[in-house]
């Protein structure tokens, strides 16, 4: 399989699925599957057609982790902090980003779905960080992006233990956005992308960026920020407004 094979898009009614595609590895990540996302990753930023991203696995998982085979063979990313910086663009995508999970999700998977604004899950699917099971330290954003999404110290115990807990007990703890039935999940994604198509785009994409501005501020230096940002309907809505 060629790298351009390992990740693929389709676009339907403004929502492009990027789709991890190696089902009979569980998706694993290999250095071309992060050159394939990344391909798809530059493409969606300047893609103004497109209102929102899923990122998805083919078959019976989202993503089972890193290839340690890939590891264990030299097999190389085009430059140092290549994978990280992937993660990081999906995270920087200018579009609303749902994660569609099912089947494992584990470590590396992990840390791509945790780059998606909004995280879907099957009620059976695995969960977990299991660098310390291999022996591995996170280098794609783990001990940043987990910590946020679920508390310090819960984070800590599932790194610390390697557990996995499944889709229901991740919208327990906040690691999900919403979990839904095995055979609902497709559909529940579908709607959810759909809902948020129907917005604006000009201001999903600003609301967005406001948001990951402000993490670095003040919660006052954040507010002075969105009260001072030059005022204006975004492109699109004035479109529809006929102005």
């Amino acid at each position: 399989m060629s790298d351009v094979d390992l990740v693929l898009r389709s676009d339907a009614d403004g929502v492009a699925t990027l789709t991890l595609n190696r089902p009979d590895k569980l998706n694993a990540l290999t250095p071309g599957s992060f050159v394939a996302l990344r391909a798809h990753l530059d493409a969606l930023a300047d893609d103004t057609n497109v209102k929102c991203v899923v990122l998805a696995g083919a078959g019976r998982s989202f993503c089972a982790g890193h290839d340690l085979q890939a590891i264990a063979t030299g097999e190389h990313a085009p430059s140092k902090h290549y994978e990280p910086e992937t993660v990081d663009a999906l995270e920087r995508l200018p579009q609303p980003t749902i994660a569609r999970l099912h089947g494992h999700c584990f470590t590396g998977g992990l840390e791509l779905a945790l780059a998606c604004d909004l995280l879907v899950a099957a009620e059976s699917t695995k969960l977990g960080d299991t660098h310390g099971q291999w022996g591995l330290v996170p280098i794609w954003g783990m001990s940043v992006r987990l910590p946020e999404r679920v508390g310090r110290s819960t984070a800590k115990e599932l790194m610390y233990t390697s557990r996995r807990i499944t889709g229901t007990e991740a919208a327990e703890i906040g690691l999900v956005d919403r979990v839904v039935a095995d055979d609902e999940l497709g559909q529940a994604v579908t709607d959810l992308a759909n809902e948020i198509c129907q917005n604006s785009a000009g201001t999903n994409r600003r609301v967005k960026k406001l948001i990951a501005a402000h993490d670095d501020m003040t919660r006052t230096m954040a507010l002075v920020h969105e009260r001072e940002l030059p005022f204006g309907m975004p492109e699109d809505m004035r479109e529809r407004m006929g102005s």
